[in-house]
């Protein structure tokens, strides 16, 4: 009977050290909220590699190339003032266009925010 014991705490042991064991790694976004977020240089590249197949004049906003800026500026899609409440972030955020958006990363995601943040630029 005591050896019965032992051995099924001997494996819940067991059980219970394998289970605790970390499997996945947690990589953290490396962005920098500090650094200045250029338009052309940083931006624009991401709308092109994730959204103008979509937003290419239509539907709202055109984030084409030359187009990006003034279309979110005129459909009052960034709030400088509040921008994890501006429709853009939002938007990239949120599960359903998330969904549809999948290739762009977290990183990306939080690009569009800092420069957002720092006034949305056209630099």
């Amino acid at each position: 009977m005591k050896r019965t014991i032992l051995g099924a705490a001997l494996i819940l042991f067991v059980i219970t050290i394998f289970s605790s064991c970390e499997k996945y790694k947690i990589i953290l976004p490396e962005v920098d909220p500090n650094a200045e977020w250029s338009l052309q240089n940083d931006i624009q590249p991401i709308f092109n590699d994730n959204c103008t197949r979509c937003h290419d004049g239509s539907p709202s906003p055109d984030l084409r190339s030359g187009n990006s800026l003034q279309s979110l500026t005129d459909g009052n899609d960034l709030n400088t003032a509040d921008p994890e409440s501006s429709t853009l972030y939002t938007t990239i955020v949120g599960s359903v266009h998330r969904a549809r958006a999948a290739e762009m990363t977290d990183n990306d995601r939080l690009k569009i925010l800092y420069w957002i943040t720092q006034g949305a630029l056209n630099n």
